[in-house]
């Protein structure tokens, strides 16, 4: 991870095919494109990797958030129980969709707490959204059991972790639609790109509206189409999509090659018996695109993540100081600042996003470092990665 550091001759021709047939938009102009389908190719392709049966591509990821949430019914008043360490897009979309985020805390898997998500049901929930967070997967077998007998929707933010898996079924193929990023920085990249997966035919058909200004897509005449439903513009073009394809085929190798260096680092990790690795329900569908360790307290996190920072060992992050993903740097979140009045300023009931008792959060965040693992280290410098871990450990 990220996919870029793998750019080769494989994207630059998707890319060109799109540049020499000059049609960028992913509908119409049939006969202009000379039949290259970026964005189709790149639907069927990820929908049969994953085991979905309808997958739709779309400009972000938060993008596919946002039409996840219309198309499977959550809007205005709705509560979405949401976990507190995630990107800030997750709460965004569900503040766009006219829905309340409800904050639940995480375990020490960093994603939703099952008994958390349980606590924090009010008869208003419509919705629960796990995050499965740095590649790795929610307890969501757990969760997609509690949302059937609670009669709520399981929407699956699997933005981090395309290709991971939960006893052989691909993340994100729980829930009523499952959704991906495909940004400059994840583990297969479009640039700008993202996409929903989905087994029920009427919430892709509502996505597939809802993405492209409410069109129904039938026929081939563009502007013969019908209008499903309201919609707003969440298309992704072809040139995004084109070096999508050519990373989607990578997928594999960029798996196995982050599976393979983690596992090395994991070893050296064994002989710090005070470390504790982030707990994993499933390691065999961890995507290794991080390495999550927590340490004995606050104080030693902190101290060990500045001094792996001025040894060099260069993508660990602190998330429990990030100012994009964990709720305790999220001012405008916790205060609703917005440049107009959001739909949750006209609802009632709205939680006091100031005083949340999220101390089991804080407790494993502030205790937590993750490690980026990249696809362009090379043996001799992934163990010296390994070396310079293991002596600033011998210090903290």
């Amino acid at each position: 991870m990220p996919g870029f550091e793998i750019f080769g001759d494989e994207e630059r021709r998707e890319v060109l095919d799109v540049l020499d047939t000059g049609v960028l938009m992913r509908y119409g102009f049939d006969q202009a494109r000379q039949g290259h389908w970026k964005a189709k190719t790149f639907e069927k392709e990820l929908a049969e990797k994953l085991g979905a049966q309808y997958c739709h591509l779309c400009a972000s990821g938060t993008s596919a958030l946002s039409i996840a949430l219309a198309a499977c019914g959550i809007g205005a008043g709705d509560e979405v129980i949401v976990p507190p360490f995630t990107f800030v897009a997750t709460i965004e979309a569900v503040l766009a969709a006219g829905a309340i985020p409800v904050f639940a805390d995480i375990d020490e898997s960093l994603c939703l707490d099952p008994e958390a998500v349980a606590g924090a049901i009010t008869p208003r929930t419509r919705a629960v959204l796990p995050v499965h967070m740095c590649g790795a997967m929610a307890r969501i077998d757990q969760l997609a059991d509690l949302c059937r007998e609670r009669g709520l929707v399981l929407m699956e933010d699997a933005c981090q972790a395309v290709g991971g898996s939960y006893q052989g079924r691909a993340l994100g193929t729980f829930g009523k639609a499952g959704c991906f990023s495909f940004d400059p920085v994840k583990t297969i990249t479009c640039g700008e790109g993202g996409a929903l997966i989905t087994d029920d035919e009427a919430v892709y058909r509502a996505a597939d509206a809802f993405a492209d200004h409410g069109h129904d897509h039938a026929g081939n005449d563009r502007g013969l189409e019908g209008h499903a439903i309201v919609g707003l513009n969440f298309r992704i073009s072809e040139l995004n999509a084109a070096v999508g394809v050519a990373q989607l085929r990578k997928l594999d190798v960029i798996l196995e090659k982050q599976r393979a260096a983690k596992a090395r680092i994991v070893a050296m990790l064994a002989d710090f018996p005070e470390i504790a690795l982030r707990e994993i329900p499933d390691p065999a569908g961890d995507t290794a695109t991080f390495l999550s360790f927590l340490m004995p307290d606050e104080g030693r996190a902190r101290q060990t993540a500045k001094q792996l920072a001025a040894a060099g060992v260069d993508g660990c992050f602190y998330w429990y100081d990030n100012n994009w993903h964990y709720i305790r740097q999220w001012p405008h979140i916790r205060q609703l600042k917005s440049a107009a009045r959001l739909p949750i300023h006209l609802q009632e009931n709205i939680p006091d996003y100031e005083s949340l008792d999220l101390r089991r959060s804080d407790a494993i965040m502030g205790r937590t470092i993750s490690m980026l693992i990249k696809l362009g280290w090379s043996d001799a410098e992934l163990e010296t990665r390994i070396e310079k871990m293991a002596q600033v450990l011998k210090r903290t």
